[in-house]
């Protein structure tokens, strides 16, 4: 008996579109340029990223530096940090300076007898009270200076956001050329901007 299994064809049923055959589409003539790889597709988000100004400042209002990792700029964070460490570090010196010489200051206007705290013989009771104003102006100094480096984290965090992808090519240029005029022709200032490219 004949083996009749090698003459049955079997319909391809995926691709049966009005009886026609499915569509080669020939990718040799796809120019390499218009070929996108995964990798070029996340190059490409990435350079499109542009972050929200104001959520950028309110991350770094929370929590400094958290708008910096929000804009991607990781190299900031550690700078902050080495910052707020500094900070912390004059301000713990300063008022633990501030509260010796104010305790040996007080001690001696307080008593009558002859003073016992650890700094007879080194400093007067005027030169006492010199220091703690001094200790107490530097406190002053460490907590503005904390504060405006608080404030300017989050104002570079907020300007950072709205140039994230302002153009910094050559393209931008500025020369001088005749231009027409109302009045005639003259000599103006012409500047070539590119414009940020639509998301």
């Amino acid at each position: 008996m004949p083996d009749t299994s090698l003459n049955n064809i079997i319909a391809d049923t995926l691709h049966k579109v009005k009886g026609t055959p499915p569509a080669q589409v020939d990718t040799t003539n796809i120019p390499a340029a218009k070929v996108m790889t995964h990798a070029d597709s996340v190059a490409a988000k990435l350079i499109l990223f542009q972050p929200i100004p104001k959520k950028s400042g309110l991350y770094s209002a929370i929590l400094p530096g958290l708008g910096q990792l929000y804009n991607r700029q990781y190299w900031k964070v550690p700078v902050i940090y080495a910052g707020i460490g500094v900070a912390g570090y004059f301000f713990i010196d300063n008022i633990k300076n501030y509260q010796d010489y104010r305790k040996a200051y007080v001690g001696r206007l307080n008593t009558t007898a002859v003073p016992t705290d650890k700094y007879v013989g080194i400093y007067t009771t005027s030169q006492l009270q010199q220091l703690q104003d001094d200790y107490n102006r530097y406190l002053d100094l460490t907590v503005l200076f904390a504060g405006l480096g608080y404030a300017v984290q989050i104002l570079d965090a907020i300007t950072f956001a709205h140039l994230k992808n302002f153009d910094i090519s050559r393209d931008i240029s500025m020369r001088l050329r005749p231009v027409a005029l109302p009045t005639g022709l003259g000599m103006g200032i012409v500047f070539s901007i590119k414009d940020r490219p639509s998301r």
